[in-house]
């Protein structure tokens, strides 16, 4: 790597290892998504539902990696993710719904692209996959509860650690109930765009679009 003011070199790849035809969509663009990730997964790509989930407020962009953990909640299809509301990621989806994700399967020289809106997921849902996650987890929700909430300045990692502590001991023996704050939000898409690698850069960019969350879907295909 240069030293700082001198000019960088990078790495080029020439992306051949498959394409994209009109022919591959599905008619629901989730069931090519569903596909592409079970690809992924089979492929090795470490942690396939690792997507960045992109939010605005007051005008400023902000980008932060999250899990998917399912495409449909309370019956309705979507991108799910679960966080403590009151992280800056919760409380920028409550002031402006409108979100983009990005899910980059390098390996396979893919990326998928959703732009769509956020809803919160039923209180029911989210307890129940609250019941579900490993212990450590559902402490970990809770250290970032009390005394200092996700995304808020801490002092060290000393502060963390005891918040943690503070969390084993309040429920020590016993069962560990969802936070009040922490819930689960579904991303309904209105664009969700499939990005192919290709010889020359000149990549396949289909894009599924439809006007409203109750909308039939279009496809069209973009210039690389």
């Amino acid at each position: 790597m240069a030293a700082a003011g001198e000019q960088h070199e990078f790495g080029r790849v020439d992306y051949t290892l498959a394409g994209l035809d009109e022919s591959d969509l599905t008619a629901d663009p989730l069931d090519l998504f569903g596909r592409w990730y079970d690809e992924a997964g089979s492929a090795g790509v470490p942690e396939p539902n690792a997507m960045v989930l992109s939010t605005v407020s007051e005008g400023r962009p902000s980008s932060r990696t999250v899990l998917l953990k399912d495409l449909a909640a309370d019956g309705v299809p979507g991108f799910v993710l679960y966080t403590n509301r009151a992280s800056r990621k919760g409380s920028d989806l409550a002031r402006d719904p409108r979100c983009a994700l990005h899910f980059g399967w390098y390996p396979l020289q893919r990326q998928v692209r959703v732009e769509g809106v956020a809803q919160r997921v039923s209180q029911a849902t989210s307890e129940a996959y609250f019941a579900s996650r490993p212990r450590a987890s559902q402490l970990g929700a809770w250290a970032s509860v009390e005394p200092v909430a996700q995304s808020q300045v801490v002092a060290d990692r000393a502060a963390l650690e005891a918040s943690y502590e503070a969390a084993e001991q309040r429920f020590d023996g016993g069962e560990v109930p969802c936070p009040p704050s922490w819930g689960g939000f579904l991303v309904v898409p209105l664009e969700i765009e499939f990005w192919q690698g290709r010889h020359g850069r000149v990549h396949d960019r289909l894009r599924y679009r439809r006007d409203n969350p109750d909308g039939d879907w279009g496809t069209e295909r973009l210039a690389p």
